[in-house]
């Protein structure tokens, strides 16, 4: 049971018009909140600049940021406050999470290269994998032609 234990994650997206340094102001900013009110923040990263899916506030783009904690859960409301009434956050969201703690990654430079490695990787196997589905639905295509030609005769 001890390997299976809940925590929460909370995802928030600053605008995307601020300074890095001010990024970083912000997230240590709200893992001291977090800690204050009585939460054990597990894990945090900056997710980085991303593309939104819809248009919020005016932003196309915006800052990622992933906060994994552990607490009571009272910690919570206060800390979602605190982002709400911030101008710099445009969303947030608070999911709970059940399983194994996730574990704080190092923020080295050489860690980040190894891991974009690792991703090339794993990019070469999905470029593989893609022509056989690319090809498959060019076969199912062809027999929904045939179809509508043996329909229409």
């Amino acid at each position: 049971m001890n390997d299976q234990q809940s925590y929460y994650e909370t995802m928030y997206i600053l605008r995307p018009d601020i300074a890095e340094d001010e990024v970083t102001n912000h997230i240590d900013k709200y893992n001291k909140l977090l800690e204050e009110f009585g939460g054990t923040i597990l894990d945090s990263q900056m997710r980085g600049k991303r593309r939104l899916a819809y248009q919020i506030a005016k932003h196309r783009e915006g800052i990622y940021v992933q906060l994994s904690h552990q607490g009571d859960g009272q910690h919570i409301f206060k800390i979602e406050k605190a982002m709400r009434l911030s101008e710099d956050i445009i969303r947030y969201m608070t999911v709970k999470q059940e399983g194994p703690l996730p574990t704080p990654r190092p923020s080295n430079k050489n860690t980040s290269n190894s891991e974009n490695k690792d991703n090339s990787d794993v990019k070469v196997e999905s470029q593989e994998k893609q022509p056989v589905a690319t090809a498959d639905t060019s076969t199912s295509s062809k027999e929904d032609t045939e179809t509508k030609e043996n329909a229409e005769s």
